[in-house]
């Protein structure tokens, strides 16, 4: 109870253990390790990469591309725990390498899988489940450098340190997207609350 109150989460830092276990093992080259990285980030980078670009077939490209550049720089890489910050600014300088080249077109993120919602669990009320659909609106409404940002803060655990190397931007920059996101998700959802009796 006392972690919760502290606002640390035991899950997510059994899960960032795991994860410089694999990149450890998979730097050593333990193929299995590096098959259960993949596995396990794949999905993360792919849904950084849609926020970045908003483009679902550029972004599965550029995670692909970003992919030879990780396992390249893998055995190099001095602090396991930086693995989530570092793999995202690849995949951050590879997208935005394209951004301003690609013709991007609109697309239902739900269809293509990119984006990750929190999972409802099944005890949950229709209201909350209402609520979090009303939330997740206001923050796919966001542009993508902001939703970016408020994603990996809120929805990867990284911290404002971490993010400004996964989005290659100073620290000062985070904390002005992260700002700037807050603002337009309160108002969107002040503005949805208005609405209601």
């Amino acid at each position: 109870m006392y972690a919760v109150l502290q606002g640390l989460n035991p899950v997510r830092d059994e899960q960032r253990i795991y994860d410089e276990f694999l990149v450890a093992a998979a730097a050593t080259g333990d193929r299995a390790a590096l098959q259960r990285l993949v596995a396990r980030w794949q999905p993360r980078l792919l849904r950084h990469a849609w926020r970045v670009l908003d483009d679902a077939e550029l972004a599965r490209d550029m995670v692909q591309e970003s992919w030879v550049e990780i396992l390249r720089g893998l055995g190099g890489l001095d602090d396991f725990a930086a693995f989530p910050a570092w793999a995202c600014r690849i995949v951050s300088r590879r997208c935005y390498r394209v951004f301003n080249r690609s013709a991007r077109q609109p697309f239902e993120a739900e269809e293509a899988g990119l984006l990750h919602e929190p999972a409802i669990p099944d005890h949950t009320t229709a209201e909350f489940a209402s609520d979090l659909e009303t939330v997740m609106a206001a923050v796919r409404a966001l542009p993508p450098a902001q939703r970016a940002a408020l994603a990996l803060f809120h929805l990867e655990g990284m911290g404002v340190a971490e993010i400004a190397v996964a989005l290659d931007v100073p620290p000062g920059t985070v904390k002005t997207r992260l700002m700037h996101a807050r603002r337009k998700v309160r108002a969107k959802l002040e503005g949805a609350g208005d609405g209601q009796v």
